[in-house]
């Protein structure tokens, strides 16, 4: 596999592409039926150094969650600094590509409100198959607040237009949560999918051997089990159950504890080790933060 193309700068990103020079060097909105194919490339790998923000048409197939869907809406994504974009360099010519690109460089989010808040908009996580696909409505919302950026990109610079343009920026980035939580709840035939499997992956590792030699599963294993990020899984189970998915791991493992202390005579350390444990006193301390008893107060319970 050819090593990935490092793009440090949005100058650089505009010379890959042949596009004329940024009117800002922090900071710029491009239009992706422009972009030129980089020649005799067919699969490239791009490390980015800046945030992009990009609404795209004309993706003929895209992934989300574990299915594949043809979509003729726009599709939105996100990627944060030093992150990898894997694409195909050979499109289908006879696809009418449009849409737009927003980059922006972390030293223009230099000392504004944005500069740690943009770090806790989950999405920055998520893989690109991970997309938000957008309505008609949707898109038309974003895409006003983009050419409300552009106005402000090419009126003359002053002191309020750094402001005014992070200002737009944070609504784009609010109005793309909202409709991440939409997404959650409406494509509701893969999330129910999704959870069925996070429900068989946590059931069949608990009946297995691995929580004794491995320890608890972890979410990071659990996410690539689903073939999803850690991030979208979080923020889609979130959504659907209220839960994070360290809390799954735990109800499964609250769950497992229970019928061993109800069925069997094991004492609380041997379930403890059978159930992932090191030290009993963890697994009891967490069993009492669930339940409200001791493992011991649970099992007389029953006698």
């Amino acid at each position: 596999m050819e090593k990935p193309i490092k793009v440090k700068s949005i100058s650089e990103y505009h010379q890959l592409h042949g596009l004329p020079a940024p009117e800002h060097p922090l900071i710029s909105i491009i239009d992706y039926a422009k972009l030129k194919r980089l020649e005799g490339k067919e699969n490239i790998s791009i490390i980015f150094g800046y945030y992009t923000i990009s609404l795209k048409r004309g993706v003929s197939k895209m992934f989300y969650g574990q299915q594949q869907y043809d979509f003729d809406e726009g599709v939105l994504y996100f990627m944060a600094p030093n992150q990898i974009l894997r694409t195909n360099n050979n499109p289908d010519e006879n696809v009418k590509r449009s849409g737009w690109l927003l980059l922006i460089h972390p030293d223009f989010l230099w000392n504004t409100s944005l500069a740690k808040k943009i770090k806790h908009y989950e999405f920055f996580d998520y893989s690109v198959n991970e997309a938000l696909f957008l309505s008609e409505k949707e898109e038309e919302i974003l895409n006003n607040i983009i050419q409300n950026i552009k106005q402000e990109y090419h009126m003359n610079i002053d002191k309020f237009s750094k402001d005014i343009i992070i200002s737009q920026i944070e609504t784009l980035l609010n109005y793309s949560e909202r409709f991440y939580n939409r997404q959650f709840i409406t494509r509701e035939k893969a999330n129910h999918q999704v959870l069925e499997h996070l429900e068989k992956i946590l059931t069949d590792y608990f009946n297995s051997d691995d929580l004794v030699s491995k320890g608890l599963p972890t979410v990071q294993y659990i996410a690539e089990t689903l073939n999803i990020s850690p991030g979208y899984l979080s923020g889609l189970l979130k959504v659907l159950t209220g839960q994070s998915t360290q809390q799954h791991i735990h109800d499964k493992l609250i769950e497992k504890a229970k019928e061993k202390l109800s069925t069997t005579d094991l004492s609380v350390s041997e379930i403890a080790y059978e159930l992932g444990f090191e030290h009993p006193q963890s697994f009891s301390k967490l069993f009492k933060a669930k339940t409200s008893q001791s493992p011991l107060e649970f099992r007389e319970s029953f006698n």
